[in-house]
């Protein structure tokens, strides 16, 4: 019997690149989910996609000599390989290039218009041309641009912008009526706290400074800007019509029961796209999850140096179940987690070679051992069998709790908790020592019944979060995957069924070593192949290719640069600057110090791509205000002709302190 519907989605992918695993965290995070609901009954709709207008697109197009369309449909293939790889049961790709989703973003941009929720106006203030940032005299840093110090001009600029005061006091009241619509809280305290409560500023809806994206067709020197183009694959995907004639499945689906998507764009979930629902007049989603991120561990995912971590490289060393049991164990509900080479490496050598991998070879390798694979209940039980299916029918609950605070990690945990107590159930009952005793034939069947049952019931809790690997256990077995409305109850296995004469070994172990001997010529090959190597000495008396001159600055003496400090630091967290384009704010571990950075530096690095990164940091330089935030110091970058930046790192591993002389 059906529970009903459940709607649940992910942020759509911005089709700029080809995504890092913290991208692909959230397909997996979000499949999880889904099966799981599916297998409690619901009838689950899960909707990803595709984000693919905005000017960078367009530019990288430009770069890559091929059209936007071109280039978005290039990316779009390598992003839904992804997800197909990483074994994940979308029921609908939507791509906000999609003709049907391109018309509706115009309806509804136009019935905003004409109800005076957008109105025309333009931006007008100081303009810093590399930024593409307005700014009023008193957000100038000593004159200049907060985010890149470099000279502004007054400007202005034609755009079209959304009331969202208008309904921020509606929001505020339901936020505060249901408290389950923004989680985790913390996410729920930083918006009212930090957006809401001080007040919104109206929201720009439009460029002219780029032509990809949806023409607002009544004025079509202005483009639809991102967010409320973006944000309404929501309801688009599933058949809203702007007009009043949404399809049977909007009705049915809307609204979703669950958004899903990453801790840095929660503001546009939870406040401007609940606002233009109110605008529109339809219901707001029932919950807003914004997840943490998952970091690389050792601080060295850098574009530059080849090494950044794909899903399919990790599948390629580990296996697409090994991956998702990493990816969705090692996060944490709150806080971000980490991901390296050496701890997956550890993970599946002791969760899952270990704990159930090696459960199931020897529960099978024993029932042919001794009974030639035949297993059967005798009914001859122990005390401690009632301990072990205590917690066997136990774990379902557990589970279910867990999973109702969509709290993913520790549900994962309940379930191996219930493979370790199998694993303890077999030292307590030494199945070898039975088999000695030709009297205790039918107390040693018992026990292996009681493993096999146990098994069954913890693969079939499993499949939402491996689900191959769930299924190969069942197979094993000689059995199928049970409903959870079955896992309740102990002793459903078949009397009499015979296991597999062959176990196969579900995860091999592997050696750190050669894991980090192989990742290395993996990255030494892309590096390679994307010209990273180091370039072939030129002669003297040529100009290289590539090379680039900059206006000098006046001589100083060494007195003056000595007074200057210059420090090695490691970047222990990192996020956007609100209300500011350009900006990111770092904490920055030197020494036993930690200092607070803000660079202008966003449009070459998101937060996570910094974290963990050892930067040369100029540490004496006097603390100043860039768009309201302190920031202790500077992060020392290269720039080339084209205003493209890059963090300096040292050539070698060095502390974080160290001095830079």
């Amino acid at each position: 019997m059906s529970k009903g519907k459940y709607y649940i989605t992910t942020a759509i992918a911005y089709t700029s690149g080809k995504p890092h695993i913290g991208n692909s965290y959230e397909i997996v995070l979000a499949d999880s989910i889904a099966r799981f609901k599916r297998k409690e009954g619901y009838e689950v709709f899960f909707q990803t996609g595709t984000d693919e207008h905005g000017q960078k697109i367009e530019l990288k197009a430009q770069e890559a000599g091929i059209t936007p369309q071109e280039f978005v449909d290039n990316v779009k293939g390598t992003i839904q390989g992804l997800w197909d790889l990483m074994d994940t049961s979308y029921d609908n790709f939507v791509r906000t290039t999609d003709k049907p989703h391109e018309r509706q973003v115009q309806k509804i941009f136009k019935k905003l218009y004409e109800q005076g929720d957008i109105y025309k106006g333009a931006y007008e203030g100081l303009y810093c041309t590399p930024c593409e940032s307005f700014w009023t005299e008193s957000q100038l840093v000593d004159g200049k641009c907060p985010d890149c110090g470099r000279e502004v001009k007054p400007a202005k600029e034609e755009a079209y912008f959304f009331k969202m005061s208008k309904y921020a006091d509606r929001l505020i009241a339901h936020i505060n009526n249901h408290p389950e619509f923004i989680q985790p809280v913390s996410r729920k305290n930083e918006m009212m706290n930090n957006f809401l409560l001080p007040g919104l500023q109206d929201l720009c809806v439009s460029r002219t400074s780029f032509t990809w994206g949806v023409p607002v067709d009544f004025d079509e020197k202005h483009v639809v800007y991102v967010w409320l183009d973006a944000l309404t694959n929501y309801i688009t995907g599933i058949g809203y019509d702007c007009d009043g004639s949404s399809s049977e499945q909007y009705r049915k689906l809307w609204p979703a029961d669950l958004h899903l998507i990453g801790k840095d764009i929660i503001r546009f979930h939870t406040i401007y796209w609940p606002i233009f629902l109110m605008a529109l007049g339809e219901p707001l989603p029932k919950q807003v999850f914004g997840h943490p991120w998952l970091l690389q561990g050792d601080g060295k995912m850098s574009k530059s140096k080849g090494n950044v971590l794909y899903a399919d490289d990790l599948v390629d060393f580990f296996g697409v179940d090994a991956v998702r049991y990493f990816v969705l164990h090692e996060m944490p509900f709150d806080n971000d987690g980490v991901i390296s080479w050496e701890l997956m490496v550890e993970r599946l050598n002791s969760d899952l070679a270990n704990t159930l991998g090696n459960l199931v070879n020897r529960t099978i390798s024993m029932s042919n051992k001794y009974f030639g694979g035949i297993v059967s209940n005798k009914g001859v039980s122990e005390t401690v069998d009632k301990d072990l299916k205590a917690v066997v029918t136990g774990t379902y609950d557990k589970v279910c709790a867990k999973m109702e605070e969509l709290r993913v990690a520790d549900a994962i945990t309940e379930i191996f908790l219930l493979f370790k107590r199998c694993n303890k159930y077999i030292d307590e009952t030494e199945p070898w020592v039975l088999a000695k005793d030709e009297a205790r034939r039918d107390r040693l069947a018992t026990v292996l019944y009681h493993l096999v049952e146990s098994i069954v019931i913890g693969a079939s809790l499993l499949e939402p979060y491996m689900p191959s690997t769930a299924k190969k256990i069942a197979g094993q077995l000689n059995t199928s995957l049970r409903e959870f409305d079955l896992l309740k109850e102990f002793g459903q296995y078949p009397e009499g069924n015979k296991v597999t004469d062959k176990p196969e070994i579900l995860f091999a172990r592997l050696d750190v070593k050669e894991v980090l001997e192989k990742a290395d010529a993996l990255f030494a090959a892309r590096a390679a192949e994307a010209g990273k190597e180091s370039p072939a000495e030129g002669k003297a008396d040529e100009i290289p290719e590539g090379v680039i001159d900059i206006e000098a600055k006046p001589e100083i003496t060494y007195e003056e640069f000595a007074k200057m400090q210059f420090q090695v630091g490691e970047i222990i967290a990192c996020e956007e600057v609100p209300k500011s384009k350009k900006l990111l704010c770092s904490k920055v571990r030197i020494g036993s110090e930690i200092k607070q950075i803000v660079s202008g530096i966003k449009q070459h690095y998101t937060p996570e791509e910094m974290v963990g990164k050892k930067v040369m940091v100029l540490v004496n330089l006097k603390p100043a205000k860039l768009a309201g935030v302190v920031s202790e110091g500077m992060l020392l970058c290269a720039e080339d002709a084209e205003g493209d930046l890059a963090l300096v790192i040292p050539e070698k591993h060095m502390p974080a302190g160290a001095l830079i002389c």
